[in-house]
């Protein structure tokens, strides 16, 4: 199983970093996988020049398609205005039509306050639900009080971060039905 952490973040460092990658540790610890993170910090620039996938130069296109090539996404965006970075949808807005249909996604996001929680539900459920991917139940929100500098601290967002884990583990392992690419579109499963 392959796993893909991206942190959609554009500071350096950035607990939102920090946060995927205690998920991906915590992963790997876990269950035999190869885990990767990709931190949109590193790659910004580049992604915002381009209007098209077919204007990536090669290295970005190869971030694209180790997204795709990912069973497992687990993706963190720090809360910024209420929503996430426009650049962090827009890498999304360029991954292939089909590419996330079907995969297990882990939502995670960081921010200030509690206050920000909802974009979880409110923007992130939403836009890989739009892609066809199977967000696990459990979500995991941070914020600032939940780190010991960048390292991801707080007991009871770790406990979040292992039930996330087990959903993923179970759809992997066939216990929770996923929805078949060729059932008609508006089929009862």
């Amino acid at each position: 199983m392959r796993i893909l952490g991206f942190s959609g973040g554009l500071s350096v460092p950035s607990k939102t970093h920090g946060l995927v990658n205690a998920i991906v540790e915590r992963f790997a610890t876990r269950a035999k996988v190869e885990a990767e993170v990709i931190d949109l910090a590193q790659v910004a620039t580049g992604f915002g020049g381009a209007l098209y996938r077919q204007h990536l130069p090669s290295e970005l296109k190869s971030v694209l398609e180790r997204i795709e090539a990912a069973d497992v996404l687990v993706v963190a965006s720090p809360v910024y205005r209420a929503a996430y970075p426009g650049l962090f949808k827009h890498v999304f807005d360029l991954v292939e039509r089909d590419a996330l249909e079907g995969k297990a996604v882990i939502l995670a996001a960081n921010g200030g306050s509690a206050h920000h929680a909802l974009i979880l539900e409110s923007h992130l459920r939403p836009l890989f639900n739009s892609l066809g991917s199977f967000t696990v139940p459990t979500g995991i929100y941070s914020q600032s009080s939940d780190f010991d500098g960048y390292y991801l601290s707080n007991p009871s967002v770790l406990e979040r971060v292992d039930v996330a884990i087990n959903e993923v583990l179970r759809l992997q392992r066939g216990l929770i039905p996923a929805v078949a690419k060729s059932e008609p579109e508006g089929a009862f499963v």
